[in-house]
Parts: structure tokens; C-alpha cells; sequence
């Protein structure tokens, strides 16, 4: 699709979402069909393989979301809303999902998806005796478990304190044992 004047114009010819200037591309945010400027965001190659799921969400990449999350852009805004959802297992994307406001037509629109899935009732973390977890809390290890590419083992009783969410699966969390970062099973942890 070329790229509309009004289009260029309005983003001043870098990705609305992350600024990049290089390899710009027309995405129409479903489920609109892009008869109207108002329906697209102009978008780099990074940004757009992300969005379509060609290539897996970088959230740091995502942390320009922080301004365009704040844009007068109806489209931008509602496209900044649901990468926030995809990458809302971490702290940051949820603190500004909290604070962002859409209209309610705009958040009809931004939940009109079937790839925004279960915005209701999101992942729940639960530790080997159900209690649930959140980001940031501290837990145990019940087992000692081998840690892959390291030179040591967790033993069971081991602290781990601050942990995050595994934003898309609820049976991993993410801490730091030893000054190593690793993925855990929440099986074999307990709050």
C-alpha cells in the first residue's frame, strides 16, 4: 500500500510507535479496513513484524509504548493498548495500562480482536500450594533444582526475592538465584 501524503504528513514520516525513520509501512488496525486515514499508523519493519507475530515481542523494544501510549492519534493509541497487553506480564506495561485512557468507542475498538485474548482474565501465577503470585514477591524453592548453563544448583530452601511474571505462561516465573537470572517452574516454589 503506498504511503498516504496525509499520512506522512501527520507522522512526520517516522513509525508512529517507535520513531524509527527506516523501511516505513502503512498498518491498518483491524478489525478497520483502512478506507480512512484515521484507521492507519504508519510503522517501521521492527515494529510491524512484532505487531503481526513474524517475529517474537521484544518489551524493551515496546518501551517507546511510554509516549505513544499518550498520543491524539486514535489508531496509535489503540494499537499502543494492545502490544501493551501482550507484554503486560511485566511491571512497566501494566503501570502504564493502569494510567492510559481510551474512549470508550476507542477501547471497543482496541478490544474488537481475537489476538487481545482474555483481557479479562489474564494469566494467573500460583505457587505449588495455590497461592498467587505477583511481581516482585519473594519465594521459595521446595526442590533443589539443576539451573541449566551454570555451574551450581538452587537448593531447596533457597530465597528468591523480586520476581517477575512469565507474561505468557502461568507456570514460569522469572528471578535471580545466585546473581544469575533464570525461568522457574511456580511448581516448585511457595510464597
Amino acid at each position: 500500500m503506498k504511503i498516504p501524503n496525509d499520512l506522512v504528513e501527520r507522522s512526520g514520516n517516522k513509525c508512529e510507535l517507535c520513531g524509527s525513520k527506516s523501511e516505513l509501512t502503512v498498518y491498518v488496525v483491524p478489525p478497520k479496513k483502512g478506507n480512512n486515514l484515521a484507521d492507519m499508523v504508519l510503522t517501521c519493519e521492527i515494529c510491524l513484524a512484532q505487531i503481526q507475530k513474524e517475529m517474537p515481542m521484544n518489551s524493551n523494544h515496546w518501551r517507546c509504548l511510554n509516549e505513544s501510549a499518550w498520543s491524539d492519534i486514535a489508531a496509535v493509541k489503540v494499537l499502543s493498548w494492545r502490544l501493551l497487553h501482550r507484554i503486560s506480564g511485566e511491571t512497566w506495561p501494566q503501570d502504564l495500562l493502569e494510567n492510559m485512557y481510551l474512549e470508550d468507542e476507542n477501547l471497543a475498538w482496541a478490544k474488537a480482536l481475537d489476538d487481545v485474548e482474555n483481557l479479562d482474565t489474564p494469566l494467573v501465577h500460583k505457587d505449588a500450594n495455590g497461592a498467587i503470585l505477583q511481581n516482585g514477591d519473594s519465594v521459595v524453592l521446595t526442590k533443589e533444582l539443576d539451573v541449566k548453563g551454570a555451574t551450581f544448583s538452587a537448593k531447596r530452601g533457597t530465597a528468591v526475592r523480586n520476581i517477575r511474571l512469565v507474561h505468557d505462561n502461568a507456570e514460569q516465573i522469572e528471578g535471580k538465584i545466585e546473581g544469575q537470572s533464570i525461568v522457574i517452574l511456580t511448581k516448585y516454589v511457595k510464597k
